[in-house]
């Protein structure tokens, strides 16, 4: 029978510190937060409750 196939990451070195320091400190960018923003108000425009 065939083995299920393991999904998974594995990061060394600087990509690993590099993984931390992102998960510790995100940033957010401006045009990140001007996507929020858009997505906001396009769900608000579809979707009333």
């Amino acid at each position: 029978m065939a083995k299920p196939v393991e999904l998974g990451l594995v990061l060394e070195g600087e990509d690993a510190k590099r993984f931390w320091e992102d998960r510790k400190n995100p940033k957010v960018t401006k045009e990140q937060i001007e996507m929020l923003k858009e997505a906001k108000q396009i769900y608000k425009t579809n979707f009333k409750a």
